[in-house]
Parts: C-alpha cells; sequence; structure tokens
C-alpha cells in the first residue's frame, strides 16, 4: 500500500517479501555503522510487522522507500512513533549503492508531506552521527532547525539534534 509518492519514489508500508531487501539496508553493516549497528537478519519478519502494524494503529510508521522506474526497494524513511503521535523523530536509510543519488532528501521531503497530513503530530526530530555529514546536511536542507548536542543512549554519544514544529 502506498502512503505517498514523489518524482522518483513511493513511499508504502513493507510487505512481509521486503526481508531480502532489508539484508541490504538494515543489515548492511558499513549502511548502519554510523547508527547503531547492522540488525539481525532473523529479527526482520518482525521488525516488518511491527511497522506495518504502527501504520494501521497509528497511521504513521516506517516505510519500504521503492525506487519507482525499477520497482526496486532502495531505502526505509518514516517516523519511530512512541506512546504518543505529539512528537515522532524522523529517520531514513539508504542501500549503499543509492547513496548520493538524493533519494534520502526526496524521501524525507516526502515524510513530511505524509506527518502533516496526520493531525496528531505537532513535532518531527532527528538527530544523526557527528560523522554523517550528509545526513546532517539533508536534515538542513529540508527545513529542520538546529538545537543543540543531546546525548543518545542507543548510539552512547551525544549527536546534533534537529527539530521542524509541524503545527502549533
Amino acid at each position: 500500500m502506498n502512503v505517498y509518492q514523489s518524482e522518483r519514489l513511493a513511499i508504502r508500508v513493507f510487505e512481509a517479501n521486503d526481508k531480502k531487501a532489508l539484508e541490504r539496508i538494515w543489515g548492511d553493516e558499513e549502511v548502519m555503522g554510523l547508527c547503531s549497528g547492522a540488525t539481525d537478519h532473523e529479527k526482520f519478519p518482525r521488525i516488518i510487522e511491527y511497522y506495518a502494524r504502527c501504520h494501521d494503529e497509528k497511521g504513521l510508521s516506517v516505510y519500504a522507500v521503492v525506487e519507482k522506474a525499477s520497482g526496486k526497494l532502495v531505502g526505509t524513511a518514516g517516523f519511530n512513533v512512541e506512546d504518543t503521535l505529539d512528537k515522532v523523530e524522523l529517520i531514513y536509510h539508504f542501500a549503499k549503492g543509492c547513496w548520493g543519488k538524493g533519494y534520502a532528501s526526496e524521501a524525507a521531503r516526502a515524510c513530511l508531506e505524509v506527518v502533516k497530513a496526520n493531525e496528531g503530530v505537532f513535532c518531527v526530530y532527528a538527530s544523526a552521527d557527528p560523522a554523517n555529514k550528509s545526513s546532517l546536511r539533508i536534515l538542513e536542507k529540508i527545513g529542520f532547525e538546529f538545537k543543540g548536542l543531546k546525548w543518545f543512549d542507543d548510539t552512547n554519544q551525544e549527536e546534533p539534534y534537529y527539530e521542524m514544529y509541524i503545527r502549533d
């Protein structure tokens, strides 16, 4: 099920057959090296179910990013949602072969359009490893405001922290 389409990308809910593609993204140590590290491949079926259920129950989730021209899943983008929708975290990850093509910026902008349609969200936040200059540039380019450095337990470090208010 497509949630949004941009010029080159379709943003859709994960499907059970996305497991192999996720191995090239979340399962790749180089792709996830500046995040919390690669995910064990055995966990992907549960992760896919979780994000699909999150979309059904809350109207937002992390999504599969599909290159429209090839039909291939090339990345993931969307929102980590906690108990409330007031404040959600924007994330995006792309297969190494897709780096430098502008897909992350395009997908992040598409996700912002999705979140604006959800009336429960007031703020979107994001962070990135200080060494991930590309992600930091993307956040600034798409309109996030740098708020300072913030400690993150999952990465065990201080990271540049950004916010964008969707509504007052």
